[in-house]
């Protein structure tokens, strides 16, 4: 008997990214199902309108992502304030990440799907829930 899939299309418009990253999480991982266990597929997300996420208090001005290439000089920091402007999806995917267990699960990261505008260009959804 095949599983089917389900797709779920969440709405970051005006909602918090901490919030939103731990429901997606769950939907990933699949523990939001009745019979879930480690080996079963979850189910997979798409975000729209992700580039009007909010983050709560100051974080907008405050927080920044570091990244290092190895190198002398290598070390880049980057802003949330532009990050959401220029790669909104980079902020929701990282997010999520932080909230998939550090094992296998890791690897269904691949089941999300982020959009910056309000359309997607996923073909051949069915078994869509809609998550706003």
């Amino acid at each position: 008997m095949k599983k089917k899939i389900n797709w779920y299309i969440f709405n970051a418009f005006n909602q918090r990214l901490g919030r939103l990253a731990s429901v997606i999480a769950c939907i990933i991982i699949g523990k939001h199902q009745i019979n879930f266990s480690p080996h079963s597929y979850g189910d997979k997300v798409i975000i729209i309108n992700a580039k009007h996420i909010i983050l709560g208090g100051s974080k907008t001005n405050k927080k920044t992502y570091i990244s290092y290439s190895g190198y002398p000089g290598g070390k880049k920091v980057k802003k949330v304030s532009e990050l959401i402007k220029n790669r909104p999806e980079f902020i929701i995917r990282k997010a999520v990440l932080g909230m998939l267990p550090k094992n296998y699960f890791k690897k269904k990261i691949k089941n999300l799907y982020i959009f910056p505008n309000n359309r997607h260009n996923i073909k051949n959804v069915n078994n869509v829930k809609y998550f706003y």
